[in-house]
């Protein structure tokens, strides 16, 4: 059990050793009122889910129709292009919650039915009526709503790039070991369907960890980051500052509970349940009524402060860890670029992989996206409010990163003939070297040769060169 931290004595010495920088009954008017309202809860809070936030939060045009391209449907590339590669790394669709989260809402839900009813406390006679639902057993599993996020997904992209995804291309499927991704891509296949028979036989889905979960394997990250209590300072400090606390203490009144019954983990559960409700389900839940929008962007920044010191700019070995995934995704274009000049076919014109936010975020922040200029930290939450560093905004359920290689013919200099662009959730992203949403494919490798040349996972992941015994002094 970690100790609580304030925000002042909170890390300096870890940031310092590891990181460089229908017709029904009347109802009562208050219940007509309720339900009137209800949609309106989630509605207002449904920005703020961080990384367990729907994909259509990102392209609400999704809602109206799950197979439009939306507004940036267009692929601004002179008609000369061709797409020789598309490699498309994806984070599973939407899923249940973990059997630990299930264990602490488990805890909360009994709490609130043992306490007898009280008429001040509307909210807890509704969550003690509430169902609950949820087993252990589902543990973090692809739900429904999942599956369906990545057949969708799998058809607009076809649709994108066509000439990509024409029948007989051959598709290269890889995955992360968990049951959640292996089920991603099969549904990402299946989404594909029998008309576009990407080959005689049904792709199988390869298990790939030292590139999904590449983090895993680095001893580095594992000893100083994953395992290591001090890593997550301003994550406690936070949970323990004046913002947290105003949040405990509202609902705690709402729930009619004592505020010392009730912790930072416990109130996230909650607010969390309402996201899962909303995402599984597309139900606004009774949980969602015990928190305001203002809430809501606290528990995200909360979410955020997390993810920025456990997979984004927090400590450098979180991104430098993702150098084997880099460096594989350009050795792929690489190949793709020399069997074109050789007048080849490309061996593998589709590669689509499927990981965890961890897998994406750790990799953005090496390219060096989403960086503000101040780090997130648990005493400047009103200095973050216009902060890039949003996960929800990043890395949602069945997010995606997708490199696209182009050929093209008419063009002034052999350099522009092998052209790139990324998109990021199905949106073209702005290189960092060009501000623009296309960059020839020399430029962008030479933009990024440091880390091409040097980041070497091997290396980068060692632990023999720190101190083991200073780790838990941090």
């Amino acid at each position: 059990r970690r100790r609580p931290r304030s925000a002042s004595s909170c890390g300096s010495r870890a940031v310092a050793a590891m990181a460089p920088h229908r017709a029904a009954p009347a109802l009562p008017s208050a219940a007509i009122l309720l339900l009137l309202l209800l949609p309106l809860a989630s509605a207002g809070l449904s920005g703020y889910f961080g990384t367990k936030s729907r994909y259509e939060e990102v392209n609400p045009h999704l809602l109206r129709d799950p197979l439009s391209l939306g507004p940036a449907a267009g692929s601004r590339l002179p008609a000369a292009c061709a797409p020789l590669q598309l490699r498309a790394l994806l984070r599973h669709g939407t899923r249940y919650p973990t059997a630990g989260q299930i264990r602490r809402l488990g805890q909360l839900h009994t709490r609130l039915l043992r306490r007898p009813a009280a008429a001040a406390c509307p909210a807890a006679a509704d969550l003690a009526a509430w169902q609950m639902w949820y087993e252990e057993s589902l543990d973090g599993r692809l739900a429904p709503q999942g599956r369906r996020d990545m057949e969708h997904l799998a058809r607009r992209l076809a649709a994108r790039f066509p000439a990509l995804f024409a029948a007989r291309r051959r598709l290269v499927l890889a995955s992360s070991s968990k049951h959640r991704c292996l089920q991603s891509g099969a549904a990402f296949r299946d989404g594909l369907g029998p008309s576009l028979s990407l080959g005689s036989d049904e792709v199988e889905v390869e298990v790939n960890d030292s590139l999904m979960r590449f983090f895993d394997h680095c001893a580095k990250f594992v000893a100083l980051v994953e395992d290591n209590d001090v890593a997550m300072c301003q994550v406690d400090a936070f949970k323990e500052g004046p913002e947290m606390r105003k949040v405990l203490e509202k609902v705690a009144s709402a729930l009619c509970l004592p505020v010392e019954e009730l912790n930072a983990d416990l109130v996230q559960v909650a607010f969390l349940t309402c996201s899962y409700e909303l995402a599984i389900k597309n139900v606004t839940s009774p949980w969602c009524s015990l928190f305001s929008e203002e809430d809501a962007k606290v528990l995200e920044y909360l979410n955020d402060l997390k993810q920025y010191w456990k997979r984004g700019y927090g400590y450098d070995i979180n991104s430098r860890s993702s150098c084997i995934l880099f460096q594989d995704i350009f050795q792929h274009l690489d190949k793709a670029v020399e069997e074109s000049k050789s007048s080849k076919p490309i061996s593998s014109p589709l590669i689509v992989q499927v990981g965890h936010a961890e897998t994406l975020q750790p990799l953005l922040a090496l390219m060096g996206f989403f960086k503000d200029d101040e780090p997130l930290k648990a005493n400047n939450y009103v200095r973050q409010t216009h902060r890039k560093f949003r996960s929800g905004r990043i890395v949602p359920y069945a997010a995606n990163l997708v490199f696209v290689l182009y050929h093209c013919d008419q063009v002034k200099t052999s350099k522009e003939e092998y052209q790139v662009q990324m998109l990021l959730n199905e949106k073209p992203m702005l290189f960092h070297h060009s501000n623009e949403t296309i960059s020839t494919y020399e430029d962008l490798k030479d933009y990024y040769k440091d880390i091409l040349e040097n980041c070497h996972f091997k290396e980068e992941c060692e632990l023999s060169k720190i101190n083991i015994t200073a780790i838990d002094e941090l």
